[in-house]
């Protein structure tokens, strides 16, 4: 009795298969926690549709998808000396390394390895990259072609955040361009924009995807908690480790679903208003102090945490004799798949 998370899988595959007939140079993204699904699926899943390149996030994220995916694997991370299995990833000719700084270059440059790297360009996220002024030290160290240039790779802002960033990519580009011919790798480009950089740029173009890939979609995804144990409760009676009083007859329900699964541990809200940010702490992007709404839903509603969920389980409160499921039956619960961890993936014909 677990969390379930249940995948119509012919139509996750045909979704997976128009993001990719819409993205010439699609690099399929699998890091974390597999945005639901786990590393190895998607690894899986990214062989199945033919792509020469998977992205993954750490260097210690290669081990679970080398063996699976039998095409070359990008670790986003920028590479640094010292960084855990970082050094040992130089001798597998598969694994590309990202680059956003001169010095950690010159190291690359220096280890008489020839790695493969892609060039980070710091774009305004404000999170890794080499800036537009240090390309000419860039060129310095690339003289000796001591190091395999795959491509530059520029990570862009969310489009909503920033009207579009074309204009952006495209001056990045342009600069990596400058320095050395080879392919551009983007993240979070519109298609449209896409289309005419790749019209424009006159260079080979790699779109980098996770969340559309493989969240996307009208794919009809439902995740389940079981239900372990139910218990009448009287108005007034104490439960739970904090002895919560009950504030009228009805039930407990015990369910499958806690802390450990992702439960009440959602990621900080990207909502901009406040009615936005009130939904959100509606819907579970909240603590689980006190009487908080949790994401578990019983007979059409969601239900009231007794107390904060536990490791594996949460309790909740359903009042009245009525809408009292059984043990065993299955309930939605809302997770956000980015920061979940599901005990079973069910592909469904």
């Amino acid at each position: 009795m677990s969390v379930v998370l249940r995948v119509p899988a012919a139509d996750w595959r045909a979704h997976q298969r128009r993001v990719q007939a819409a993205t010439p140079g699609l690099v399929p993204v699998a890091k974390g926690n597999g945005y639901g699904f786990g590393l190895a699926r998607l690894a899986a899943e990214a062989a199945a549709l033919g792509v020469d390149s998977l992205a993954v996030g750490t260097p210690a994220e290669v081990a679970a998808v080398r063996d699976i995916f039998p095409g070359r694997i990008v670790v986003l991370q920028p590479w640094r000396p010292g960084e855990p299995g970082a050094e040992d990833l130089l001798a597998d000719e598969r694994v590309i390394h990202t680059v956003s700084r001169v010095a950690d270059l010159e190291h690359l440059s220096a280890s008489g390895r020839r790695p493969s790297v892609l060039l980070e360009l710091l774009t305004s996220m404000k999170r890794h990259g080499l800036t537009v002024s240090e390309l000419t030290e860039v060129r310095r160290v690339l003289a000796d072609d001591s190091v395999d240039v795959v491509g530059w790779t520029v990570h862009l802002p969310m489009p909503a955040a920033t009207g579009g960033n074309a204009a952006e990519a495209e001056r990045l580009g342009k600069a990596g361009l400058a320095v050395r011919t080879a392919p551009l790798w983007f993240s979070h480009l519109t298609g449209a924009d896409y289309d005419r950089l790749r019209a424009t740029l006159f260079t080979q173009t790699r779109l980098r995807i996770g969340t559309e890939l493989w969240l996307g979609g009208s794919v009809g995804r439902r995740t389940l908690a079981t239900v372990l144990d139910v218990h009448p409760v009287k108005r007034g009676e104490r439960v739970g480790y904090w002895q919560r009083t009950m504030p009228a007859d009805g039930s407990v329900v015990v369910v499958s679903g806690g802390t450990a699964h992702g439960v009440a541990l959602e990621a900080p809200t990207s909502a901009a208003t406040g009615r936005q940010r009130l939904i959100s702490a509606v819907n579970g992007s909240v603590e689980a102090l006190g009487w908080a709404l949790s994401p578990f839903t019983i007979a059409g509603k969601k239900r009231w945490f007794v107390e904060p969920p536990h490791m594996q389980a949460s309790m909740v409160y359903v009042p009245g004799s009525k809408s009292i499921p059984a043990i065993g039956d299955e309930i939605p619960v809302q997770l956000r798949l980015t920061t979940a961890t599901v005990d079973e993936v069910v592909l469904e014909d």
